[in-house]
C-alpha cells in the first residue's frame, strides 16, 4: 500500500502561480500550484498525501489545501482517502493516448489557423512566457516549465476566441500530464521542446502555416514520445 507523506519536506515552500493569465482567488491560485506539481510529477501516482503536508510545502495553511485539492478531485486528478489524505489517481497509457490524439485533432488545426488570423502584437506578447519555459528548463525547474507552459499554450489558443475550446484543452492537458519530465532533465532532451515554443512563436509572426504545423506536430508528439518514455 502506498506510504501517506505525514512529514513536511524540509525545501523552502513554493510560490503560488497564477496560470492561464488569469486573475484567480487564492483558492485557485493553491489549486493551480498544487496541479502544477501533480502534472509535473512531483506529486506522484498512487500515493497518499495528507493536507498538512502538502500545506507546508507551499506555505500556506490546510484549509484551503483541502479545498483545493477536493477541487483536485473533482477534475478526477486525486481522490480521497478518509482519515488520510488524497491519493494521486493513476493514468493508463491508453487514456494517455487518447487524451492526445483529441489535442491534436483540436490544437494543431487551430493553431496553424492562427498563423493567418492572430494579431501580431498579441503572439508577441506571449513571447516572455515562451522564454520562461527555456529558462526553466534549462535549470530543471520541473514546475515552472508546467506553469510557464499552461501560460503560453492556453494563451495561444485563446487568440482564436473560443473559450469553451480552451476550457476542453486545458482539462485535457490537466488529466494526461507530463510523465517523464525527470527522465527529460536528466536525458538533457528537456531544453529541445522547450525551444519549440519560441520556434512555434516565430513560425506564426512570419505568417508560416506549414510551418506551424510541423513545429506543432513534433511538439505534441513529445507528449507520448519523449515525455511518456515511448
Amino acid at each position: 500500500m502506498p506510504a501517506t507523506r505525514s512529514s513536511a519536506p524540509s525545501a523552502a515552500p513554493t510560490a503560488l502561480p497564477i496560470l492561464g493569465g488569469k486573475k484567480s482567488s487564492y483558492r485557485e491560485r493553491v489549486a493551480d500550484a498544487l496541479r502544477a506539481a501533480l502534472i509535473a510529477g512531483e506529486l506522484r501516482a498512487g500515493e497518499v498525501y495528507s493536507a498538512p503536508t502538502l500545506a507546508a510545502r507551499f506555505g500556506v495553511s490546510a484549509t484551503p489545501v483541502r479545498e483545493a485539492m477536493l477541487d483536485l478531485a473533482k477534475e478526477g486528478l486525486v481522490d480521497t482517502v478518509p482519515n488520510k489524505g488524497f491519493r494521486v489517481t493513476a493514468v493508463s497509457e491508453k487514456q494517455l493516448d487518447e487524451y492526445t490524439h483529441i489535442r491534436s485533432l483540436i490544437e494543431i488545426p487551430t493553431t496553424v489557423r492562427l498563423a493567418t488570423t492572430a494579431d501580431p502584437v498579441s503572439l508577441e506578447a506571449l513571447r516572455p512566457a515562451a522564454r520562461e519555459i527555456v529558462t526553466a528548463a534549462a535549470a530543471g525547474d520541473l514546475v515552472a516549465y508546467v506553469e510557464a507552459d499552461i501560460r503560453f499554450h492556453l494563451g495561444l489558443l485563446a487568440l482564436a476566441g473560443n473559450a469553451h475550446l480552451v476550457e476542453v484543452v486545458g482539462d485535457l492537458r490537466k488529466r494526461s500530464r507530463l510523465y517523464g519530465l525527470n527522465a527529460l532533465v536528466e536525458a538533457g532532451r528537456l531544453q529541445d521542446s522547450a525551444e519549440e515554443h519560441l520556434e512555434l512563436l516565430d513560425a506564426l509572426v512570419d505568417r508560416d502555416p506549414e510551418a506551424v504545423r510541423r513545429v506543432m506536430t513534433r511538439h505534441l508528439g513529445h507528449v507520448r514520445g519523449l515525455w511518456a518514455g515511448h
